[in-house]
């Protein structure tokens, strides 16, 4: 499997910070169900604000929960494999809750990325208390136009 060793189980996940001292991480997180242009856009751009680049991966049950029924397409194993493809991710961890409040605790980055179909006001009232809790700067990229998995679902269904 490729990529399989940038996979990481949640419990290294504490790890990281002290592992890559000295380095600026950056933590970005989603469901990434059928990865697109504007995902890989996306996540180089994240890239570019430091050193180390960390995915939070939805599991299969929170996408369920945020996506409804039918959703995710593709398995946590096969998402995660996708991402730890990809040559501006350093590490994939697959978080199992709704929100990633606990798991950017855990993780503690310096800098947290979300897509530019966010504000910080639209962000999780939890997840902006556990960055601020943990001293992270919150940056939000640019949205690509015209890319998106929900998009891409409605054009298959319509075919």
């Amino acid at each position: 499997m490729i990529g399989v060793t940038k996979i990481l189980d949640r419990m290294k996940a504490v790890d990281l910070r002290s592992l890559h001292k000295g380095k600026t991480i950056v933590f970005t997180n989603g469901c990434f169900d059928i990865l697109h242009a504007g995902h890989v856009r996306y996540l180089a751009a994240a890239k570019q604000l430091g050193d180390i680049l960390i995915v939070g991966l939805n599991g299969d049950a929170s996408v369920r929960e945020l996506k409804g029924d039918g959703r995710p397409l593709n398995s946590q194993e096969d998402r995660a494999e996708v991402m730890a493809g990809l040559e501006a991710v350093d590490y994939v961890i697959i978080f199992s809750e709704k929100r990633v409040d606990n798991l950017l605790r855990q993780v503690r980055p310096h800098v947290y990325a979300k897509g530019g179909d966010y504000t910080v006001k639209t962000l999780d009232p939890n997840e902006v208390a556990a960055l601020e809790e943990i001293g992270a700067t919150i940056k939000i990229l640019p949205l690509v136009p015209d890319k998106s998995t929900s998009k891409l679902v409605k054009a298959i269904q319509r075919r």
